[in-house]
């Protein structure tokens, strides 16, 4: 690896420390999960769903209680794998870069480091377990049963959500916000609220992680069928007599090589449901030929439909933050308490890690070399992510292969609405940090500005630096925007699917995960994309019994 992307991917852990990537539960006992070498060579089932993540898990449990469901997932299980298994060792995923690891790492085009996840569970065994419901108005406009949403949101909170503990750090932030004026104080809730709030998480008590595929716990043993390390290649369609093209199977590799093929059953109900993410949906639509005519024929593909909008509207909230050396010891915390403002932007915070800086020397080195200097000491991180946003991007595919990540553009900042949400967040969490809550943990040598600094000299991101940044908070948040993981967009609905998530110009296909959102659900999309999942999948059963 390049020696200065190492770095700027080395200095991305640190970050991820505090967002919390990473980490799951005590196993349970699923006698259903198997590793894709034990399929036989053709599979058949109701339905097919396609990726084990956020959605695609309680999609599977809630399909099993009516109808026989496989559920491929291309990565491995999050269970018993130390390094991901408790709050203690968050960040040694993201730095696995071998083939079993849970995440993938990517750079978009705009020179953002990422990933996406490649694990059973999905995104909810690499984020920073923040739990939260989507505001009332994003239910109203995607045209949701309000009532059957909160059903499934509940269902949802029964196995993986609970309340944080709050301790110096996090208590510090909440009052911080609070004096800033980010208020009222709507105290500890799942719902989000204007002001500032204590919300959900998916760590319990023991620091133990419940992701998605706990969720799996309510499938049906006897119709359920989960195969791990089983890389899809491309949906299987029917076009017989010139009708128009209906799904009936998948074509997947399994982990040893071998290709097998998964159909679907005679009933007249019966689908496959891409569920593979924001990157994963879009790009195995293309692979199966459904897609931008001309860049699908690029690429070699046969065109099974032309649809130009597949891969476009892609969007990633970018996040920006400033790091607060402690002169007193912080908890180890993830994301608890959060401000939502009423200009748009989103104030939360993390604690705990170590760097290596020392306090009033007059050159502070990078933020990297916190993680080989053995001088250190505890530090705060306050960020900012924007809501929306309404700059929108592009996905296309590198490659033909299924494994290799696509070419992703997200237009940061493209729109001036979303630059200043972050100027007006950025100020706010400089507000925050010369508050009278977080004085006792300040340096009093170390003033906003020199914090400003430590993160202009850090290996953020891979964008170019300007002077102007130092002092120019628009420069600031362009030159140093990073990823808080909730990227979206590429099979949105109205334009690559309808209100039911089906595919447009063909049958017995849909897509249920975050690619079809058009923007991100409040603070945090997981728990919005968990109960999309429960949703959809009654829906399905609804329409399964009338058919």
């Amino acid at each position: 690896m390049d020696p200065i992307l190492w770095k700027r991917r080395l200095f991305s852990l640190c970050v991820v420390f505090f967002i919390g990537i990473c980490s799951s539960d005590r196993a349970p006992d699923y006698t259903f999960v198997h590793d894709s070498a034990s399929a036989p060579a053709d599979l058949y089932y109701d339905y097919i769903i396609i990726g084990g993540g956020t959605a695609g898990c309680p999609l599977a449990a809630t399909l099993s209680q009516g109808a026989s469901v496989l559920l491929l997932e291309r990565g491995g299980s999050p269970y018993g794998n130390r390094n991901i298994e408790n709050i203690a060792n968050f960040g040694a995923p993201l730095a696995d870069n071998s083939p079993g690891s849970p995440s993938q790492s990517f750079v978009s085009e705009d020179g953002v480091l990422n990933n996406r996840a490649k694990v059973l569970g999905g995104g909810s065994a690499l984020n920073a377990g923040f739990y939260t419901r989507a505001p009332p108005d994003y239910v109203r406009d995607a045209g949701w049963d309000a009532r059957l949403v909160e059903d499934s949101y509940r269902w949802v909170e029964r196995k993986v959500a609970f309340k944080p503990p709050m301790q110096q750090w996090q208590s510090a932030v909440r009052d911080g916000l609070l004096e800033v004026g980010v208020s009222p104080y709507n105290g500890f809730t799942y719902d989000h609220m204007y002001g500032t709030k204590v919300g959900g998480t998916i760590f319990d008590e023991d620091g133990h992680r419940h992701t998605a595929a706990n969720l799996l716990e309510y499938a049906q043993t006897g119709r359920t069928n989960v195969l791990l390390h089983a890389t899809v290649h491309k949906i299987v369609f029917s076009t017989a007599g010139g009708k128009r093209p209906k799904a009936n199977g998948v074509l997947f590799e399994d982990s040893v090589g071998k290709m097998h093929t998964a159909y679907l059953t005679k009933h007249p109900a019966s689908e496959v449901i891409l569920s593979a993410g924001a990157i994963g949906s879009p790009q195995i639509l293309m692979l199966s030929g459904i897609g931008p005519k001309n860049h699908l024929s690029a690429h070699g593909i046969k065109v099974l439909l032309d649809q130009p909008m597949v891969g476009q509207g892609m969007a990633d909230n970018p996040m920006n933050a400033l790091v607060v050396p402690s002169r007193k010891p912080v908890e180890v915390s993830l994301i608890q308490v959060v401000g939502i403002t009423r200009f748009d932007s989103y104030i939360e915070a993390a604690s705990g890690v170590t760097f290596g800086f020392r306090p009033g020397a007059s050159a502070l080195p990078p933020l990297l070399s916190g993680l080989i200097n053995a001088t250190s000491f505890n530090a705060g991180i306050i960020v900012e992510k924007i809501m929306g946003p309404l700059s929108k991007g592009s996905l296309e595919l590198r490659t033909t292969d299924p494994r290799d990540n696509p070419s992703v553009t997200f237009n940061y900042f493209k729109e001036p609405e979303d630059l200043r949400r972050c100027v007006q967040g950025m100020q706010t969490i400089i507000d925050i940090v010369n508050s009278e809550a977080l004085s006792s943990f300040r340096y009093e040598q170390l003033p906003v500005e020199a914090l400003i600094n430590m993160v202009l000299n850090s290996p953020v991101n891979l964008r170019p630096r300007h002077l102007s940044a130092a002092f120019s908070l628009e420069q600031f948040c362009i030159d140093t925007v990073m990823t808080i993981w909730h990227y979206h967009g590429g099979c949105q609905v109205g334009k690559v699917v309808d209100h039911d998530y089906r595919v447009l110009g063909v049958d017995n296909l849909r897509v249920v995960d975050g690619s079809t959102f058009n923007y991100s659900p409040g603070t945090n999309p997981q728990a919005t994309v968990m109960m999309l999942g429960r949703y959809v999948g009654q829906k399905i059963l609804q329409q399964r019994k009338s058919s």
